[in-house]
């Protein structure tokens, strides 16, 4: 998409709201500056801000084959735009698809050797069951199940085998790059996976990586498992990452705080990401709706963000993307760590449109992607798309499109067709058939009319396309917990306070500032199918950069 940034159908709250910060000063009182930049499929979104999180520039470039690429030209861009000193930048902030893309594609993943603490409890199901071939074999053939594990509570089933983790760390010697670590119920107890690692790099080296699951998923050990194998597998991938975006910004001179952004809205410090990088995962529609609880103001909201290819519907709830309550596939694997609750569906600006011999019409779900400026009608290109029924409907004006050709009749019933698959979209992800603010996002929400079923108001915000990058460019930080207690050894308070802090002191090691980190979400839920008066408890927090 075009980076239509004078388009409007509202003025943002950012003209007249001042966000301090008190931060981002130099000596001589002059503003800092802070750099997001969010990897799409089809495009890679730049934004710069300045100190009181106001946007000051935006740019949108092609993303490329080499997603590096992509980068550093929008930086190059971003700069020479905005006249900006690259002195003056002082936090840059990457949201990526390359993890993603890694699983998918099944490229690039590192060899990973997984220890399973939980004979003889789990042995009839074994490790990475539920894989195809193709990805086993990507990983790599170490798995091994071994004696330990604990109770729901914390106690222990069975000790410990160290020589028998000593003895299959052993084998995996110069075949793996990496090692998981998977206990029963290791997010109550995570000792025996601690102890684990311990021995894993006597035996092969204290610079292993080592992935232990309770630091990774929830309660489930199997889907727990495969999120910590994928983690792994990862590590390599995510190292590249941050190698090339710290060499991109040198090269233009920035001296910057690195952090990437993950799937819960906030971020993680660059060398936090090369031991977690599964948490970025998904990352791309929560800046989305971060950039527009920000550009809007609105802190409850449903954000509807189109882009070339798909339109993304997630949930804003206190200013943060509401979480899955359910088991997300990952590349056909099934996990249960932290994932937004997001919704996709394949309509976006260089969506195909088709009429067929009997003057019927179908929307997608395949599209042109990056091409649209050479393949859509408009452009002088062969294909119909969403973007040319919009600009033929008269919801945006592109300079230089030719609409003389195209049938109005077939883009009335594309675009009923697209209203009505967002409508559908809408309504699926509402918690109650009352109406709901909506704020648009992404390059593709010129698509949508000013009116949709079952929505109170449309809110397109100043920049509203690119919502993507300033959410990646807000800067706060979390960390969160989940685990079970057991209240009859303790009191419901002392279990707050135990998740409570445990979660801060993950925000803390993500690179947030002590004195600033909040809870921002608390749940506990009584499992009355545990003995024990046993008592989940999930806690968030969340605090300024440090």
């Amino acid at each position: 998409m075009s980076n239509p940034m004078n388009v409007s159908n509202m003025s943002s709250p950012l003209n007249d709201i001042v966000i301090p910060s008190g931060r981002e000063k130099l000596g001589g009182g002059e503003d800092l500056y802070r750099i997001g930049i969010d990897v799409g499929g089809t495009n890679t979104d730049a934004a710069l801000l300045d100190s009181s999180l106001r946007p000051v520039h935006t740019v949108k470039v092609h993303t490329t084959r080499d997603v590096n690429e992509g980068i550093v030209e929008s930086i190059r861009r971003l700069l020479a735009e905005s006249g900006v000193n690259p002195a003056r930048i002082r936090y840059a902030m990457l949201g990526t698809t390359h993890c993603t893309n890694a699983i998918v594609e099944r490229k690039h993943l590192g060899k990973v050797g997984l220890i399973r603490i939980g004979a003889p409890a789990t042995t009839s199901v074994p490790p990475l069951a539920d894989w195809d071939d193709a990805l086993k074999a990507a990983v790599g053939p170490h798995a091994y199940v071994v004696s330990g594990g604990y109770e729901y509570d914390g106690r222990a089933i069975v000790g410990l085998d160290e020589a028998q983790i000593a003895e299959v760390a052993g084998r995996m010697r110069g075949e793996v790059d990496a090692v998981a670590v998977c206990g029963v119920f290791s997010p109550v107890n995570g000792e025996q996976e601690k102890r684990a690692m311990q021995i894993v790099k006597a035996v092969l080296g204290e610079n292993t990586p080592v992935t232990l699951s309770h630091e990774i998923g929830s309660i489930g050990l199997l889907e727990r498992e495969n999120a910590s194998l994928l983690n792994a597998a990862l590590l390599n991938v995510i190292a590249g990452v941050v190698r090339g975006f710290e060499q991109a910004l040198e090269s233009f001179g920035i001296q910057a705080g690195v952090y990437i952004c993950q799937n819960d809205g906030t971020l993680m410090r660059s060398d936090y990401a090369l031991s977690y990088p599964i948490l970025t995962i998904a990352c791309g529609p929560t800046n989305s709706i971060r950039g527009a609880a920000h550009l809007s103001g609105l802190s409850d909201a449903l954000v509807v963000d189109i882009g070339g290819t798909t339109t993304d519907i997630g949930v804003l709830a206190h200013g943060f993307p509401r979480q899955s309550s359910a088991a997300v596939e990952i590349g056909g694997v099934r996990t249960n760590f932290r994932m937004p609750d997001i919704l996709s569906i394949g309509i976006g600006g260089g969506t195909i449109v088709r009429q067929d011999a009997a003057g019927g019409v179908t929307v997608g779900p395949d599209s042109v992607g990056y091409e649209l400026l050479q393949r859509g009608r408009i452009f002088g290109g062969d294909t119909l798309t969403a973007t040319d029924v919009a600009v033929k409907l008269g919801r945006h004006a592109w300079n230089g499109a030719d609409t003389a050709g195209l049938n109005e009749t077939v883009c009335r019933q594309a675009d009923g067709i697209i209203t009505r698959d967002i409508e559908d979209a809408i309504d699926r992800m509402k918690t109650s058939s009352d109406p709901v603010d909506v704020v648009l996002v992404g390059g593709g929400s010129i698509l949508v009319a000013d009116r949709l079923e079952g929505v109170a108001r449309i809110v397109r915000p100043d920049h509203y396309d690119a919502a993507n990058a300033i959410g990646a460019a807000l800067g706060e930080v979390s960390g969160e917990t989940e685990r079970i207690y057991a209240l009859d050894e303790m009191t419901y308070d002392e279990a707050m306070l135990d998740a409570k802090n445990h979660a801060i002191q993950q925000a803390v090691l993500a690179g947030a500032e002590r004195d600033t980190v909040q809870v921002v979400f608390s749940e506990d839920i009584p499992l009355a199918y545990l003995p024990g008066n046993a008592l989940l408890v999930k806690v968030k927090a969340a605090g300024r950069l440090a």
